[in-house]
């Protein structure tokens, strides 16, 4: 209980300690955004299709995996997968759209 209260009045000290006066915004140069911009649609892209790039192969050896355990059930686990492979696209299809739109 004293750890905790000594951490709170801390806290609120520390409030104090930071605070400053409004300075005037800065104006950033003109360009800079936009190449930001690129960078986070880059960044973003990125990690969809690498997310995308892991979650297609899980599912598809989960699905084989479970085609090799029993042959019968090829035909009722082909559809799901073939429905979760679309939607997984169709989540780095949107990201693409999207950085487009950014850039």
């Amino acid at each position: 209980m004293k750890k905790m209260i000594v951490t709170l009045v801390a806290m609120l000290v520390s409030v104090s300690a930071f605070a400053q006066e409004t300075a005037a915004p800065v104006v950033a140069a003109a360009g800079t955004d936009k190449g930001l911009v690129a960078i986070a649609a880059a960044l973003a892209i990125a990690l969809s299709v690498f997310g995308g790039a892991l979650a297609q192969g899980k599912t598809a050896a989960t699905a084989l995996d479970g085609i090799a355990r029993n042959p019968a059930a090829s035909g009722k686990l082909l559809i799901p997968m073939i429905l979760g492979l679309a939607l997984i696209e169709s989540l780095v299809i949107y990201a693409l759209i999207i950085a487009l739109k950014l850039s």
